[in-house]
This record gives structure tokens, C-alpha cells and sequence, in this order.
């Protein structure tokens, strides 16, 4: 009762917070104030509208928002989004383009469980579609799952991983971005040694902790000083009694989102000071550069404790993965036996969250993968999300791991080599 006490005092500190924002800019918008010419209103109701805007996205799931894409024949195709296989933790998905023959490269792209929902993959998702067929893994919110279901934690993880690829099949190409890198890496060991047909053809594996000790960062230096007890007294807590999961220990999403402002508190704090004042002005609006960010940035997802727990512990502690000693379902899985898909590494200079050397060490654990099949890139001032997102990633590496897949899984499309631009339409 204690641990769910708490999870309901933050959502009920969320929801109060919600309630002042909304006050203040119902209050602040009466037409009777445009006869004091004061711009205390204006300010007040901006700040109202903005701080009930952003504690309302911390429990709400965004929308993937792609409507339709320009193919390559110039016309539009509308994009619908079809579950293929669905699990209690998490489905598999398909984007579906209507009205496009199916395309050569086929694409499974693991999302993080590391707070964020998988729409934080949006633009990534956006990118890829006009050139590939895109699958992705759909995390469910813990908080909405029962007691019931059972437990979920990393074995189980790369368990779900092995499903969806042997769903999908050998001709598949995965990539992995940040946290499920390791674990990603340990489904297609486990594939290549208990049912090798259903290896996917390549592995990108974009900015993941395979070795933490490689480059320490603040990340992994909390993880040493805090002792497993420590961190389970500071991070774990029951549902609380709103949620379909009430009673399921999980390490809550608000408690991470704390967590992840923390560490950039002046920054956040003057974005939303300077949005105040641009919806004070009239010069906001509703998706512009703050709202499009925050609205993802804010929505945040419980993990299971189990999940978080054992990641810390076997993961960034024990070193599991970098060692090679990572079992699943009591069986050692060893990434040794690796023997024909090509791996990609993708890391960033500037990433503080998952270093440089940190990815690349999953390089060095495939013994068994010839040099010819193991590549690397390094990208010039990209932190932790400019290798998945942003100009960094749409203009330098999306094309080198498009050409990546081309070699080694032979799908050049026609009139398609190296990913040619084309057009996208999301709202």
C-alpha cells in the first residue's frame, strides 16, 4: 500500500498541476479583462494554457500521425497501421502503405522501453517509409497491463524480439535504437544458434549501451554508485488503484520523466519560459517547434520493475551482454555464433546517454562474422537522438544504412539506390 500511495500522490500532483493550468486560463480569458489594459491576463492565461497543455501529455499516448506518403509514381498513398501480432507487453506493427506494390527492403525497427512510447521513432518511421517496408515494436504502458499478465523483464524482451522475427521471417533487416541494441543483438545469437533460417539478412544497431564500461557517461556512473537496493527503494513503486494495473510493481513514468528533465533543467525551464511569452504574444501555435517536442517529450510510459531492475543489474552492472555470458530461458546465448548477418554500428560524438564505444563494442563480441560483414560510422556532432532523428540522421545516415541493407541483403530497388529522396506527409 505504501508504494501505491506514492504512484497516486505524483498522479494526483499531475492532475492538481493540470487543474491550476486550466483555472488560471479559463479565469484569465473572460472578455471582461480586455477592459484593463494590463498584460498580467495575457500572461496568465498563456501560462494556464501551456501548463495545462503539458501536464495533460505526460498521460496521454501519442499518435503516430502518418496519414499518407508520395510514392514513387507521384501519387498519394494513404498509410494505415496494422497489428500482426499482438502481446500482452507489446504488439508488432505494420505500416501499411495502400496502393504500393510490397517493397524489396523490409525493416523491423526495434523501439526503446526506456520511458518514451515508440512514436519517439516517428520521425525515424517517417523517413524510412517512402523507401521500405516498416515494422516497428509497440511497447504497452505497463501501468495498463494486470497483475494478471504476469511479469515481463529482459529475457522476456529478447523472447518477444525472436517472436517478431521469426513472424516476419528471413527476409527482414532489424535495427535496434539505443536500449534494445544489446538485447536486440542477443535475439539474432539466439536465432542464429536455435533456428538459423530465421536470422534476419542485416543488423543496425544505433547508439546502444553493448558495453557501458567502454565510455563511462553520468548514465552509467549512476548505475555504479547506487547499490540494486538502492535503486529499487528509489525507483519502484505499485500502480495505483486508476490503472488496469493497479498493484504491478513499476518503475513509473512521471518518476522518469523527473529524472530526464533533471538532467537539462535550465534548458527545459527557459523553453517553456520563452513559449509563456510567445503565447502572451499571440506568436504560438499549435504544432510549432515547442509544442511538436514537448508533446512527445512529456508523454511518458511506467516499465515494469522487473524490466528496469534486471536491465540495470545484468546490462550496465553485470556486464552480461559485453561479456558474452547473457542467458535467456536458461540458455547462454553467444553472440559468437553470429555467422552471416552484417552488422552496422552507428554512434554519435556528441552522445551522452550511450557514448561512442559503448555500440561499437558489439563489433568485437562477433567473433564469428567475418570483417567483410562488420561496419561502423561514427557521426560528426550527433548526440543521442541526432543519430535516429534529425538533420544528422536524414541527411548522412539514413542513406549509408540504406546502402548498408543494399549490400548485403541485395534489395536495390529500381531507380531507388542509395535511398532516393521522396515526399511524406504526416500531421
Amino acid at each position: 500500500m505504501k508504494s501505491m500511495a506514492t504512484y497516486d500522490l505524483m498522479e494526483t500532483a499531475r492532475n492538481t498541476n493540470e487543474w491550476l493550468g486550466a483555472s488560471a486560463r479559463a479565469l484569465a480569458s473572460y472578455p471582461v479583462w480586455g477592459l484593463v489594459p494590463h498584460p498580467m491576463f495575457k500572461v496568465m492565461s498563456a501560462w494556464g494554457r501551456i501548463t495545462e497543455r503539458s501536464f495533460a501529455r505526460m498521460v496521454i499516448k501519442p499518435d503516430w500521425g502518418i496519414r499518407t506518403i508520395v510514392g514513387s509514381d507521384d501519387r498519394d498513398h494513404l498509410v494505415e497501421i496494422e497489428t500482426l501480432v499482438s502481446r500482452p507487453f507489446g504488439d508488432l506493427i505494420h505500416f501499411r502503405v495502400l496502393g504500393r506494390e510490397p517493397m524489396p527492403r523490409r525493416v523491423l525497427l526495434v523501439a526503446p522501453m526506456s520511458g518514451h512510447y515508440s512514436t519517439l521513432l516517428r520521425s525515424t518511421v517517417v523517413s524510412l517509409l517512402p523507401d521500405c517496408d516498416v515494422y516497428v515494436t509497440d511497447w504497452v504502458n505497463a501501468r495498463d497491463i494486470a497483475v494478471s499478465a504476469g511479469h515481463f523483464d529482459i529475457e522476456d524482451y529478447t523472447l518477444y524480439l525472436v517472436d517478431f522475427m521469426r513472424h516476419l521471417g528471413p527476409n527482414l533487416n532489424v535495427m535496434a535504437v539505443c536500449q534494445p541494441v544489446p538485447l536486440t543483438l542477443a535475439a539474432t545469437a539466439y536465432l542464429a544458434e536455435e533456428d538459423p533460417e530465421a536470422q534476419p539478412r542485416t543488423l543496425t544497431l544505433i547508439g546502444g549501451p553493448v558495453d557501458p564500461d567502454a565510455a563511462p557517461t553520468e548514465v552509467t556512473d549512476f548505475g555504479r554508485r547506487l547499490t540494486m537496493g538502492q535503486i529499487e527503494h528509489l525507483a519502484v513503486q505499485r500502480v495505483g488503484f486508476k490503472y488496469a494495473g493497479a498493484g504491478r510493481l513499476v518503475y513509473p513514468g512521471l518518476l522518469q520523466l523527473a529524472s530526464f528533465i533533471s538532467m537539462n533543467l535550465d534548458r527545459h525551464s527557459q523553453a517553456f519560459s520563452d513559449q509563456i511569452l510567445r503565447a502572451a504574444k499571440g506568436e504560438a501555435s499549435e504544432r510549432d517547434a515547442h509544442n511538436r517536442f514537448y508533446d512527445e517529450y512529456l508523454s511518458v510510459m511506467d516499465m515494469t520493475a522487473e524490466f528496469y531492475l534486471s536491465t540495470v543489474e545484468r546490462i550496465f552492472k553485470n556486464r552480461e551482454i559485453a561479456t558474452n555470458s547473457f542467458v535467456v530461458a536458461g540458455k547462454q546465448v553467444d553472440i559468437g555464433k553470429i555467422t552471416r548477418v552484417a552488422v552496422k554500428v552507428v554512434e554519435g560524438t556528441e552522445d551522452d546517454i550511450s557514448a561512442p564505444g559503448q555500440c561499437l563494442a558489439a563489433l568485437k563480441l562477433c567473433t564469428g562474422l567475418p570483417e567483410a560483414k562488420k561496419y561502423s560510422h561514427l557521426e560528426p556532432g550527433a548526440g543521442h537522438y541526432g543519430i535516429f532523428a534529425g538533420k544528422s540522421w536524414r541527411k548522412n545516415i539514413r542513406p549509408l544504412v540504406l546502402n548498408f541493407i543494399d549490400a548485403n541483403a541485395g534489395t536495390v530497388p529500381a531507380g531507388r539506390a542509395g535511398g532516393a529522396k521522396t515526399r511524406i506527409r504526416a500531421v
